[in-house]
């Protein structure tokens, strides 16, 4: 946790923002595996951890913003308890620690909504995306749609990092580094990819954090997001790895490097790989405050087409392809997205909402769609830029019987090389009010870098 003014100045500045009504918080429960006794690793909601701070299962949070108080709703542990966990924190010390003025028993939570809601005070909630949480919230408030109030608010205050949130997101960032150099040294022919990520997984265990989201570590970088990892590397693939570590507080880091095995990048490769870094170099410089991250996006896209035009790959304009949707064929995702307490940041709180608005609606074409971010950057925002080059022949072979963007693409020279992957780059990157700050340790990314660490 952070110190307790952290969280009592947060739910503050939500009451101003709410302004009337009650705020209603859930925080998460166990989540069994196979059983109630053998649950998942905790996770506490992102949001319920914004404004509250505490790691531990079964709490609610009620925030009156009318009267700018705060009620935490948990049961202190009886000894039954405790002899499994040891001792816990009391209901009292847990609603202190967090700055908060009020506790009361986890079952008086259902009474005190049902007096609320008798008096007519509003009720404000967030999107829930756990199924336990949306038959709680069923039961205590009925069919109450998420408050947008609240959503917009959240959404707000959880963009702008403070200080103190951007250390925790370094901190991630200085594990992360070391599980990726580590990657680097391992990914030599003959080794199986699961043990590149359970080295990695293993090496953010014992520095006491968990991965921020599931590795992405394969040599089939063409498909976005594979969790296959029983590949054996035979030497002159290349390998995406994704892969990230949170903080002691939950915050996420999101890292992508692409890997020689063998340890030279050949060819085609060496062309693919200084085209992507260019593109992930002009997108980092271009993300400066006031700048709509669609147009980050778009220009990261224009780079690549002109250089996949060089390679002759693409034909034509390459603003005039962008604009039609060309790219999408080794592009048919986005450049980047928020970061924060969640890897993609607030998107439990709705896409839409966290990275369009203000005049920004999604482009529902192909490739566009899956852009996450929209709108112009702010000052304080933590957000990932990470370009990719992927020929994927299912793609192809669909667009290609389709005649789809036949002006902007060569289709035989996407069929000549269909084996050829992925490569992605990708860092996370502070907005401050004089540009870009790329976060954390340095973890290499030029080529010539790149290869020195992953050589025999």
């Amino acid at each position: 946790m952070f110190a307790a003014p952290t969280y009592l100045q947060r739910r503050r500045a939500l009451s101003q923002r709410v302004g009337s009504g009650l705020v209603l918080l859930l925080g998460h429960r166990d989540s069994p595996m196979n059983y109630r006794d053998n649950a998942y690793d905790f996770r506490q909601d992102a949001s319920f951890s914004y404004f509250c701070g505490i790691d531990q299962p079964d709490l609610a949070l009620l925030i009156d913003a009318e009267a700018g108080e705060a009620t935490l709703f948990a049961d202190d542990a009886d000894v039954d308890h405790e002899v499994w966990t040891g001792p816990l924190p009391s209901a009292a010390e847990r609603a202190a620690r967090a700055g908060i003025e009020l506790h009361a028993p986890r079952a008086a939570l259902r009474e005190r909504i049902a007096w609320a809601l008798a008096q007519g005070r509003g009720m404000h909630t967030l999107p829930a995306y756990r199924a336990e949480t949306q038959l709680e919230l069923h039961s205590l408030l009925g069919n109450v749609a998420p408050s947008l109030p609240l959503i917009q608010a959240v959404i707000a205050l959880r963009s702008v990092k403070s200080d103190e949130e951007v250390a925790e997101i370094e901190d991630a960032l200085g594990v992360t580094a070391e599980m990726h150099r580590l990657a680097m040294r391992m990914s030599r022919p003959g080794t199986v990819e699961q043990e590149v990520v359970g080295a990695m997984e293993g090496l953010a265990l014992a520095c006491g954090r968990r991965l921020a989201y599931a590795a992405i570590f394969s040599s089939r970088g063409e498909i976005l997001h594979n969790h296959d990892h029983s590949v054996r590397l035979k030497g002159g693939e290349m390998i995406v790895n994704d892969s990230g570590a949170n903080s002691p507080r939950g915050y996420a880091s999101d890292i992508t490097r692409t890997i020689p095995v063998g340890g030279r990048f050949t060819g085609l490769q060496a062309d693919v790989y200084d085209l992507v870094l260019a593109a992930q170099l002009a997108a980092i410089d271009a993300a400066r405050p006031g700048v709509p991250y669609r147009d980050v996006h778009r220009l990261a896209c224009r780079t690549m087409v002109q250089g996949l035009k060089d390679l002759g790959f693409m034909r034509g304009d390459a603003d005039e392809a962008v604009a039609a949707g060309a790219h999408a064929i080794f592009f048919p995702c986005g450049t980047g997205h928020m970061m924060g307490l969640d890897v993609h940041d607030m998107e439990g709180l709705g896409e839409d909402h966290v990275g369009y608005g203000e005049g920004f609606v999604r482009d529902t074409r192909f490739g566009y769609k899956s852009l996450r971010l929209a709108r112009p950057l702010q000052p304080g925002w933590v957000v990932t830029i990470e370009p990719g080059v992927y020929i994927n022949p299912l793609l192809t072979n669909r667009w290609k019987a389709e005649n789809r963007h036949a002006a902007f693409i060569d289709y035989a020279m996407f069929e000549r090389h269909a084996a050829f992957g992925g490569i992605r780059i990708e860092d996370d990157v502070l907005i401050t009010p004089q540009g870009p700050r790329v976060l954390g340790p340095h973890i290499p990314k030029a080529r010539a870098e790149v290869e020195a660490l992953s050589a025999p």
